[in-house]
């Protein structure tokens, strides 16, 4: 099977806890996105959900595929959140948010009574930190911030460098 299928095949494995009338979050990423593939043909078929999407590129999706959205503000408590994953390590911990989601994922997931993290078998590592883990920072205080990640990742006993992510020159956002 090819990265691709397998990630179909995740992404399959969490629609089957999908049922009519279901509040979904709906996560970020491109294993969430083949979730949201499946969701539409399910949707097109005569399933009822509403989603809620933890990214703009995966509201973008929803609406071309048919997928009905709501926000949070509409929508404060959801049944399901599916997401996505960047590693996973043998005792299920993982790191998440290296597409630029981070904060709506971590706030759909708290609003959500389940979530169901997917990921294929490139996903999978013996220790996490081959990914760089994402760190959500505020523009006020930044340079402070950047010395605490430091001097916190210096007291487990870590090195590297701090970088701030970029896009078109500017912070990523």
């Amino acid at each position: 099977m090819d990265a691709r299928q397998l990630k179909v095949e995740a992404a399959r494995a969490a629609l089957a806890h999908v049922g009519s009338g279901m509040r979904l979050g709906i996560g970020t990423g491109t294993t969430a996105e083949e979730f949201v593939r499946l969701l539409a043909e399910k949707v097109a078929t005569g399933l009822d959900v509403v989603g809620v999407p933890t990214s703009e590129r995966t509201a973008a999706l929803c609406r071309e595929l048919g997928v009905p959205l709501s926000t949070l503000e509409d929508t404060p408590e959801l049944d399901l959140t599916v997401d996505g994953a960047d590693e996973v390590d043998p005792d299920l911990t993982l790191i998440k948010g290296g597409g630029g989601a981070l904060l709506r994922e971590k706030i759909v997931a708290a609003a959500s009574d389940r979530m169901i993290v997917i990921a294929d078998k490139s996903k999978l590592v013996e220790t996490l930190g081959r990914f760089p883990l994402p760190i959500e920072v505020n523009k006020f205080g930044l340079r402070a911030t950047e010395v605490a990640i430091g001097a916190a990742a210096a007291k487990l006993g870590l090195s590297g460098p701090v970088t701030l992510r970029m896009t078109g020159g500017q912070p990523f956002v």
